[in-house]
């Protein structure tokens, strides 16, 4: 399996014989500034911690936490590394961080994960905060965790500090829109796409290979947009249905049977029913449009060769290796980088960070036109810059990232 933080060094290699980036920038770009790990306890079992500090050459590191038995050090620093530039291609003022612990998350009950949350918290209190570094959710965490987070970290600091991490409830100091903004980002990048490439949204077919928080509301807004979503899988299994599914209705069947393969019954006629798939199988569908929306290295030197979709809409944080990008290139492929599809979702952490700054609220209309407005800038930076240099779209969000955040170093 591809080193991810291996990725990262290969992707600015990449870049850097593209433009001219002086060579001391480069080497500290290739280490995070600050490396943090230790142990937390929850139920009377031990826990590795981890935060690692990327950059903050461009403001405040900024990235999610992530529960999941196969975190390690190596995909944390490639996370932060990504994070850095993700921000820098977006031009939103933070730095890059991420965190997270090795635990199943599934496996404790509710004061098991609340006392996790906090331990996480005062293992690295000195470190993290609204100017410092803003962590928010990832993988296996969600807002009633940053609940937790930010009431020990108000505790630790004796004052409201709400500011401290994002992806809060709404009545905490959440923001409104910011639980969907990775997909609904997602889908802006990919309806400025299609306009570029003349293709006309209504009836193209589409497979998103993760159906948690981020697959789920991106396949809402597709269906939403005349899209047909025709497979979907989650952590055991999938489901395919060349007619189309109806979002809505997976969801709700989802969250009843605990997964989307339960949701169809051999011989059965359901408001759910498709066909049985495993999550490779849904790589490799005869669909327009293809979505990563769960880990990394998904699409690699294996199976890239049996990918037919058009493009692929990285949701997920590094799921195609560079070795299957080089074979995704040849082919023609049209791959929107993670560093740009997803950064929806920092883009609305940084909305809801500005409003508990400022102590502001802003309703779902300024969220979704501040949104659309930051991407589409964002999405013609890349774009041009791709036409430019003639280089593909990932390529170009990282030119543009590492222009900025050496500019910010030098």
């Amino acid at each position: 399996m591809q080193n991810p933080f291996d990725s990262v060094i290969e992707q600015l290699e990449n870049v850097s014989k593209l433009i001219e980036v002086d060579t001391k920038i480069l080497e500290k770009l290739k280490k995070p500034n600050k490396i943090l790990e230790g142990e937390v306890s929850a139920g009377g079992k031990k826990y590795h911690a981890y935060r690692v500090q990327y950059n903050n050459a461009r403001g405040p590191y900024k990235g999610g936490i992530r529960y999941h038995p196969q975190v390690n050090m190596d995909e944390v620093k490639a996370l932060a590394a990504w994070m850095t530039f993700k921000c820098a291609a977006v031009n939103i003022p933070y730095g890059g961080g991420k965190g997270g612990i090795a635990v199943d998350p599934k496996g404790l009950t509710r004061d098991e994960l609340e006392e996790l949350s906090r331990g996480w918290v005062r293992l690295f209190f000195k470190d993290i905060g609204p100017e410092k570094d803003i962590p928010a959710p990832d993988v296996y965490t969600n807002p009633q965790i940053m609940e937790w987070m930010v009431d020990e970290y108000s505790k630790l600091a004796g004052k409201p500090t709400p500011a401290a991490f994002t992806g809060k409830p709404i009545e905490r100091g959440g923001s409104i829109g910011r639980e969907s903004s990775t997909s609904e980002g997602g889908i802006i990048i990919l309806l400025e796409l299609l306009k570029k490439l003349g293709k006309d949204p209504k009836g193209l077919t589409v497979a998103i290979q993760g159906y948690g928080n981020v697959g789920h509301f991106a396949a809402f807004y597709l269906h939403e947009k005349g899209f047909k979503v025709v497979a979907l899988s989650d952590s055991k299994g999938g489901i395919y249905n060349p007619d189309g599914f109806e979002p809505q209705k997976i969801f709700k069947c989802k969250l009843e049977k605990g997964a989307l393969n339960q949701c169809h019954i051999e011989g059965s006629v359901t408001d759910a029913e498709g066909k049985k798939i495993t999550n490779e199988e849904l790589l490799e569908l005869d669909v327009d449009i293809l979505i990563p929306a769960a880990l990394e290295n998904q699409i690699t030197e294996e199976n890239a060769n049996n990918i037919k979709a058009d493009i692929i809409l990285e949701l997920a944080n590094g799921p195609t290796t560079p070795k299957a990008d080089t074979i995704l290139n040849k082919k023609r492929k049209i791959i929107v980088p993670d560093i740009l599809a997803n950064a929806g979702g920092v883009v609305g952490s940084y909305f809801e960070w500005l409003q508990n700054m400022k102590n502001d609220k802003w309703d779902e209309k300024k969220f979704s036109e501040e949104l659309n407005k930051n991407l589409v800038l964002a999405f013609e930076d890349i774009w041009k810059k791709s036409k430019e240099l003639d280089i593909e779209l990932r390529t170009a969000a990282y030119v543009v990232a590492v222009e900025r955040v050496a500019k910010a170093m030098g």
